[in-house]
């Protein structure tokens, strides 16, 4: 199969190229630097020039692929704008074949209990403009195109993502991990190497589909920073933060931290055969 990415250069990226190589795909992916094409071309996977802004080569691109992965996002000015139009790009090359679009847990805002895709939506600030983007995407499959969107969790692993940005470096700089208040709220978790086989497997879901990318990892952060506690070589040493004050130092992103989400995959179990085999994150997040 063949198959065009795009943020494969990225964190989740690179997971997810592996995964398809490892599946048997041909892979292309789409580069807007030098050094983000030496990260694909090392992985196995033909770059393509380009950024998300260039709709004309996104949209050639997917029109030569069995199947597209839309995985990058521009933090620039214009997010939700540029994703918008990378999107439609997207859909418009790939046609009636799968386009596998990223979106993410936290929209779903503070949950009650464990919940799953059918759950509402009340998203923090930093994500609120995916609704949008996410139903526009899913409308296509009214109208013959074949889209599925894939939510990921809090994504863990190979000492990478916003644990280690946030947390872990942080950490390891000020002698103790900052913790989002008390801690008692919970983080759907999902390692990266697992959320990538979804990403592959939902190649082959139905249109329309949506899935939670989340392990059943439903921690209380407070668990999740001791762990990086000893991971960062200061155990027990926690820095607890009033939300404004986490706000303060993070940025918005602080609001999504302090989320208490528990969330199920078992949809993307039932239908498409994902299993998580990373199902220890303490221990694994304790050797970050």
């Amino acid at each position: 199969m063949r198959v065009f990415i795009t943020g494969g250069s990225g964190y989740i990226g690179r997971s997810t190229i592996e995964a398809l190589i490892r599946h048997g795909g041909k892979v292309t992916a789409l580069a807007r630097s030098e050094h983000s094409a030496r990260i694909v071309s090392g992985l196995g996977a033909l770059p393509v020039a380009g950024a998300l802004t260039d709709v004309d080569v996104l949209r050639e691109v997917a029109r030569q692929a069995d199947g597209v992965i839309h995985l990058g996002v521009d933090y620039t000015e214009g997010t939700a704008e540029i994703d918008r139009a990378a999107a439609r790009a997207l859909q418009e090359g790939a046609g009636s074949r799968p386009y596998v679009h990223t979106g993410g847990v936290w929209v779903y805002g503070d949950t009650d209990g464990v919940v799953d895709e059918d759950a509402p939506l009340n998203p923090p600030r930093i994500t609120a403009w995916r609704l949008e983007n996410e139903q526009r995407v899913l409308a296509r499959a009214a109208t013959g195109g074949h889209p599925v969107v894939v939510m990921p969790g809090l994504v863990y692993g190979r000492s990478g993502g916003l644990v280690q940005l946030y947390f872990v470096e942080p950490g390891r700089t000020a002698g103790a991990v900052p913790c989002v208040g008390d801690g008692s709220n919970h983080w759907a978790l999902v390692h990266v190497d697992d959320i990538a086989e979804l990403f592959v497997l939902a190649l082959n879901a139905p249109a329309g589909s949506v899935y939670a990318g989340v392990s059943g990892q439903n921690l209380p952060l407070a668990d999740i920073t001791r762990a990086l506690g000893h991971a960062v070589g200061c155990p027990g040493r926690i820095d607890s933060l009033p939300l404004g004050e986490a706000v303060r130092r993070m940025g918005p992103i602080a609001e999504a931290f302090a989320l208490d989400q528990q969330l199920t995959g078992a949809r993307a179990r039932r239908e498409l055969g994902w299993t998580p085999t990373h199902l220890d994150a303490l221990a694994e997040l304790a050797q970050s």
